[in-house]
């Protein structure tokens, strides 16, 4: 499908509601007087807005690109990797969102120079700032460069859109605007992907139920959910989410201005505790939703035709070269293997016999593990017709899927599902960095100004992270997994941070020049780390915190009494 092929109902769909967000965010964020009004939305936010708020903040367009291409490829073990925040959420509305309310304060960081001293609120907010704008780069770039890539549009308009759509709103009316039309936004979303799995399970065939489907879907180890074993190779298991994923929760939801932004709008200590227990309920279920309908794609694939290679840039590379016969013999391999496969599962879900059914569960899989290998095989000769390619067609699945199979106008919702995601996360990251820009190194530094000098101060900093985000965007490149990225980018900061945070919450004695320097060490050893993969990305999050805990505490034991603060 490209450009010229969407319906003109998609259309209307598609621009009425990004436009409807848009002025709609901007009208009822209007008017705001001060930095308060601005920054923390004037105090009036409800429990749900901030559950809302913050669930969207983290529901980027990449989580439903990325995470259904996740499950259809490698199944639901992904869900692990959530694990660990309802834990987190505990913690963060016990410690950290009294602390916050109480001290009044605009970001997390301005804490940190209350309990050590300047220069360690700058680094922590100047961490965020690079971690928060190149992932806000990532989160315009991800949805743009998979409809550039299926609908043929200019990547680098496209990144101009998406930026220029959320900058008007967020500009314009703050966190306020950044938490009114998430709510839209998420009402968008959550129709979208439930119209889409309800479509899905109508489009299979009348002897397949539910609990068919599923049980096709074990039968090929989609459905391993729980892994319980200790191998560092293995990116998730129940121990890298429970603690790899606490730990990169709570830095996340605690240390992250574009989260604690969102629950410091709270009316009250008592609705941002309500706002974030919300999302504590709500973010496993909401993620073991997304990736059972990645799950239901791949049952659907079992009884229809499905591309050798999702994206179609590949595609078109290795049909352009001089392997185009080879890749059109795996192709007409591929459309013998699928109608084995639909004659196959069409007599799995009729057998009644146990005994057959094992020998046709063993027949599937081997059907579909000859498939797994003849992707892999095209995705050898992409990169022989273009070394430059990437193979990885993961983020690429579910968008297929809609461009391919749903009717009219529901195309267009789900694009502006993708489109909507992409906005809303957006939103909260632009809307973070220019509050930390202009409260923990303008204001700090330039004191003795009007509240009007600094909300105007703030809105020319979320102005500019904004062309900063378009331009990460323009010059991106696609990674392994698009999800994956912007937590391995967190990860890398995150840890070091929170380390930071509970030692000057809980470790009174460790003072100011200590941690400075714990923390510098901590992040150039973690860097190294990442950059040797002497282990999974997640587990970063747990060896920052250590680290700069473990280094500051030694360090304060030879400074002694030198290190006043």
């Amino acid at each position: 499908m490209s450009f010229d092929n969407l319906g003109q109902i998609d259309w209307i769909v598609l621009i009425s509601t990004l436009v409807f967000i848009v002025l709609y965010g901007t009208y009822k964020a209007r008017g705001s007087k001060n930095v308060v009004d601005y920054l923390k939305g004037g105090n009036q936010a409800k429990w749900w807005t901030i559950g809302l708020s913050v669930m969207a903040t983290q529901a980027s367009a990449i989580t439903f690109l990325s995470t259904p291409g996740q499950a259809f490829h490698d199944g639901m073990g992904f869900v692990q990797f959530y694990f660990g925040l309802p834990l987190a959420m505990v913690v963060i509305c016990l410690v950290f969102i009294p602390l916050y309310h109480r001290l009044k304060v605009f970001t997390a960081y301005e804490y940190l120079e209350t309990r050590f001293d300047l220069k360690t609120r700058t680094l922590t907010a100047i961490l965020f700032l690079i971690q928060r704008g190149l992932a806000a780069g990532i989160t315009i770039f991800a949805p743009a460069i998979i409809l550039s890539a299926v609908l043929e549009w200019n990547l680098f308009y496209l990144n101009i859109i998406i930026g220029v759509l959320v900058i008007i709103y967020t500009v314009s009316g703050g966190t306020r605007a950044v938490s009114v039309t998430q709510k839209q936004q998420m009402a968008v979303i959550m129709g979208g992907m439930l119209i889409a799995f309800l479509i899905i399970l109508n489009y299979l065939p009348l002897d397949i139920s539910m609990d068919k489907a599923l049980d096709i879907a074990g039968a090929n180890g989609k459905m391993e959910i729980l892994d319980f074993s200790f191998d560092f190779e293995n990116r998730y298991t129940f121990w890298s989410g429970i603690i790899g994923g606490s730990f990169l929760a709570l830095s996340y939801f605690g240390t992250d201005q574009s989260q604690v932004q969102r629950y410091l709008s709270g009316r009250s200590v008592r609705q941002s505790q309500m706002g974030m227990i919300m999302n504590g309920l709500l973010k496993v279920p909401l993620q073991f939703f997304i990736l059972l309908i990645g799950v239901m794609v791949f049952v659907f694939y079992q009884f229809n035709a499905s591309p050798l290679h999702f994206n179609p840039a590949g595609v078109k590379d290795v049909m352009n070269s001089e392997y185009a016969e080879e890749y059109q013999a795996l192709e007409d391999h591929k459309r013998l293997l699928e109608n084995d496969l639909r004659v196959k599962q069409i007599e799995y879900a009729k057998a009644d016999d146990p005994s057959k059914e094992l020998d046709l569960r063993s027949e599937i899989l081997q059907l579909n593990k000859a498939e797994d290998s003849l992707r892999n095989q095209s995705k050898v000769l992409i990169k022989k017709a273009n070394p430059n390619a990437e193979t990885n067609d993961k983020d690429y699945v579910f968008i297929h899927f809609i461009l391919n199979n749903l009717p009219r106008g529901l195309i267009g919702l789900l694009l502006a599902v993708i489109l909507s995601a992409a906005m809303s996360s957006t939103a909260s990251e632009l809307n973070a960095l220019g509050s930390t820009t202009a409260i923990d190194l303008y204001r700090r530094n330039t004191p003795g100004q009007t509240e009007r000098h600094y909300m105007m101060a703030s809105k020319w900093f979320t102005l500019l992270w904004g062309v900063i985000a378009i331009g990460v965007a323009s010059i991106a490149n696609l990674f392994d997994n698009l999800i994956q990225l912007v937590n391995i980018i967190g990860s890398i900061f995150y840890g070091n941070v929170l380390g930071i945070f509970l030692l000057a919450f809980f470790i009174k004695y460790v003072k100011s020049r200590s941690t400075f320097i714990a923390a510098l060490i901590t992040q150039v050893i973690v860097i190294l780390v990442w950059w040797i993969d002497l282990m999974p990305y997640l587990w970063l999050n747990v060896l920052g915190c250590v680290l700069v805990m473990g280094i500051a505490a030694l360090l304060q034991l030879v400074l002694g009494r030198k290190d006043e603060k």
